[in-house]
């Protein structure tokens, strides 16, 4: 059975995985929104996918944090007894 330090050390790095992943998703964005800037039509439409893109990323981060706290929740009062 896993300590509460284990759970929270646990919880904690998954935080940091995931918003890191969001950080290199909207990174990799912008770098090819700047790479098209000099074509007008498709800097426009890469743009659009960058807003979109960027988002998509910020929903999947706030849902997947959510997630995991709920998670972690539930595995600290297991690991607490409170149930």
């Amino acid at each position: 059975m896993p300590t509460y330090r284990e759970v929270q050390t646990a919880v904690r790095v998954e935080k940091l995985r995931i918003w890191f992943a969001w950080i290199c998703g909207n990174f990799i964005l912008l770098v090819i929104a700047y790479g098209t800037r000099n074509v007008s039509i498709l800097s426009v439409i890469t743009q659009v996918l960058l807003v979109a893109g960027f988002l998509a990323l910020t929903v999947a981060l706030f849902r997947m944090t959510s997630a995991l706290n709920r998670k972690a929740a539930a595995a600290r009062r297991e690991v607490l007894g409170d149930m």
